[in-house]
């Protein structure tokens, strides 16, 4: 039988445009007493309570809610109004309301929609330094450890990783300080490079964890080392250690040397970097001329052994340094000697593309200035008799 229900039509005149309150039976629901009419958005709805205070309070908050919000406020379910008001209260201590909230995860979700797997990135970085003109030894190397980046997270989009991912991985890679910055250094170009296109909306690389470097002395060769090398070097490869001894150049722009870059007439050495394609000019000494004035005529790379590392190892072996050889030995040596030699902080600076701190931090202090005359005078007749091989031979020959 269908319920009974009150055809009363005293309304309460409680708000006559929005509202009405009205007795309310219904013998399946005898608790509830009152019932609130409330017209929204052009619909009529109703709400039942157990007192007429119950109902007019509901009135009186709606009455609100429609003031503040508008009949859209008046149409929130329950659940929406309780996660707002949570919502609230939990950025309050931050100092930012629902709308930031809203604002910042809308930006991540449109940065995420427009973003790319890691390992297109890896791709795409790769291929922008190349054609950047970058050499191929640092496109390889940057592409190497980015790899192992790819390993790991090469599915997930550029926006997912957080600083968090990144220092996690350094940690699993199980490397020493040193190699682990340098690992750090490389994905935090690669989210530079993605930042520029709008693949993430910051770069989580520059709050991940630097590792702390052990601070110890720049280990340079002794005068008698370096004599040693130089006496038990190969013909090919007598060029890459007189050149990393009396010039500075890194190995890598050794590698990447031509005869060309060598002006024996005004005594320079244009150098062109591996990681940014600029020139600087290095000053070469005499005893440096020395050295290469037997392959002046020489066209091409200035290094191009066959096998270069297993030659470079025979060399160093050759000369009592097989077992221990100082980190950066030839590039730490050139500026420790220059820097003892002729006391300019900025000078070196431009040879050797450094900034004057970092030359004051590893470079001063590191040798006598009695060794640095010493180490300036070597050339190829100043090797003696029983130290000569033949190509030295032929080299004091050569200059004499």
């Amino acid at each position: 039988m269908k319920a009974q229900r009150s055809t009363e039509r005293k309304y309460h005149d409680y708000d006559k445009d929005a509202f009405r309150i009205a007795p309310y039976q219904d013998k399946n629901r005898a608790h509830l007493k009152y019932q609130v009419h409330c017209k929204v958005a052009g619909k009529w709805l109703r709400r039942f309570f157990k007192s007429e205070r119950e109902a007019k309070t509901y009135v009186d908050l709606r009455r609100i809610a429609l003031r503040n919000e508008g009949e859209n406020g008046l149409l929130l379910p329950d659940e929406i109004r309780v996660a707002a008001l949570r919502a609230r209260e939990q950025l309050k201590p931050f100092g930012k309301t629902i709308d930031d909230a809203v604002g910042f995860y809308l930006r991540h979700l449109q940065t995420e929609r427009g973003s790319i797997l890691v390992r297109e990135a890896v791709d795409e970085l790769i291929a922008n330094r190349r054609d950047a003109g970058l050499s191929q030894r640092y496109c390889g190397d940057l592409q190497i450890r980015l790899r192992r980046f790819v390993n790991t997270f090469g599915e997930r989009s550029v926006a997912s990783i957080t600083a968090k991912d990144i220092d996690s991985w350094l940690e699993s890679l199980g490397v020493g300080p040193v190699t682990r910055n340098t690992f750090r250094r490389d994905v935090r170009t690669l989210f530079s490079f993605c930042y520029k296109r709008n693949y993430c909306a910051e770069n989580p690389a520059v709050a991940a964890i630097r590792a702390k470097e052990p601070s110890r002395e720049v280990e340079v060769l002794t005068v008698d080392q370096a004599k040693k090398l130089l006496a038990s070097s190969s013909l090919e490869m007598l060029p890459y250690w007189a050149v990393g001894m009396f010039a500075g150049l890194r190995p890598s722009e050794i590698r990447q040397l031509e005869w060309a870059d060598v002006d024996f007439e005004d005594a320079l050495i244009t150098v062109r970097s591996t990681k940014t394609g600029r020139k600087r000019f290095v000053k070469m000494q005499p005893n440096l001329t020395r050295w290469l004035e037997p392959f002046r005529t020489r066209d091409g790379k200035v290094v191009s052994p066959v096998n270069f590392r297993k030659q470079e190892e025979e060399d160093r072996t050759a000369a009592g340094l097989g077992d221990h050889w100082p980190q950066n030995a030839l590039r730490h040596s050139f500026g420790s000697y220059w820097l003892a030699q002729f006391n300019d902080i900025n000078a070196l600076a431009l040879l050797m593309g450094n900034s004057p701190a970092v030359i004051e931090r590893h470079y001063k202090r590191a040798v006598r200035p009695k060794e640095a005359h010493k180490y300036w005078a070597l050339t190829p007749d100043t090797i003696t008799e029983k130290d000569r091989g033949k190509v030295i031979a032929t080299i004091a020959a050569a200059t004499a």
